[in-house]
């Protein structure tokens, strides 16, 4: 298995066919917070999150799902939007709120990641809390050509998404200890994201806090739960999948 890891979006090459040398899995990272949020939605009894860049196509598909069975997700720059059942708090869907309900949620970075691997035939979405679960799951479907998106910051640079790729290729390390399943860096962002993890694996709360995105959080506001949880390092099993474009479900 080969992972390249992309920082985000805007840094994704341009997608080829697995048989042309593109990948045939992506993982999809938003730590602070989109995915450890789907994580936790479909944990929770969610029956699907449906990801969206833009804010007019999650109206009309939500427009056309049953009022009682839907709730929206939608943040920028960290806040709930105005009207919006649901900002971007993995704290925030409990199994009370949304259980057997579809969340349609837009987020400022992870939901655009979401939508730039799309078409890739294996799509997962991966935190700190599920990264072994996720790790498992690419060898299990045997995938050898991986591409790990990080979200980023409108395009920039994130240090908490990078620490969660090499979160996920040092779980999928330990798990190939099979001759036939070697794991293999394919670019020097991966081997920088692994040793990233490397050094902070043992309190990953304190490199979420420091990264510029933990900062802006803790400016708005009192965060501490939403660290704890994004932090919790293999605290869930639980992997979202893409099972139709855009809609992830728990397996």
């Amino acid at each position: 298995m080969k992972l390249s890891y992309f920082h985000s979006s805007e840094s994704v090459p341009t997608l080829l066919e697995p048989a042309q040398g593109g990948p045939d899995a992506a993982v999809v990272i938003d730590v602070l917070r989109a995915t450890t949020t789907i994580a936790w939605s479909l944990q929770n009894g969610a029956e699907a999150v449906e990801a969206f860049a833009d804010l007019t196509a999650l109206e009309a598909a939500a427009a056309a799902w049953p009022a009682e069975q839907r709730l929206r997700a939608g943040e920028r720059g960290g806040q709930r939007l105005e009207g919006y059942d649901l900002g971007n708090s993995p704290l925030a869907v409990t199994p009370e709120r949304v259980g057997g309900k579809r969340i349609f949620m837009s987020t400022t970075n992870g939901t655009r990641s979401l939508a730039a691997v799309r078409s890739v035939p294996l799509l997962l979405t991966a935190c700190l809390p599920n990264r072994t679960a996720v790790a498992r799951r690419l060898i299990e479907r045997d995938s050898q050509e991986v591409w790990i998106v990080g979200s980023g910051w409108e395009g920039a640079y994130s240090l908490e998404d990078s620490l969660a790729a090499g979160a996920v290729a040092a779980a999928a390390i330990e798990l190939a200890v099979a001759p036939h399943r070697g794991i293999a860096c394919a670019n020097d962002e991966m081997l920088a994201a692994l040793a990233l993890w490397h050094q902070w694996r043992h309190d990953s709360e304190t490199c979420l806090r420091s990264a510029s995105h933990g900062q802006r959080l803790i400016g708005l506001g009192n965060h501490d739960a939403d660290f704890r949880c994004c932090a919790a390092v293999d605290s869930l099993t639980i992997v979202p999948i893409q099972a139709e474009p855009g809609v992830l479900r728990p397996s």
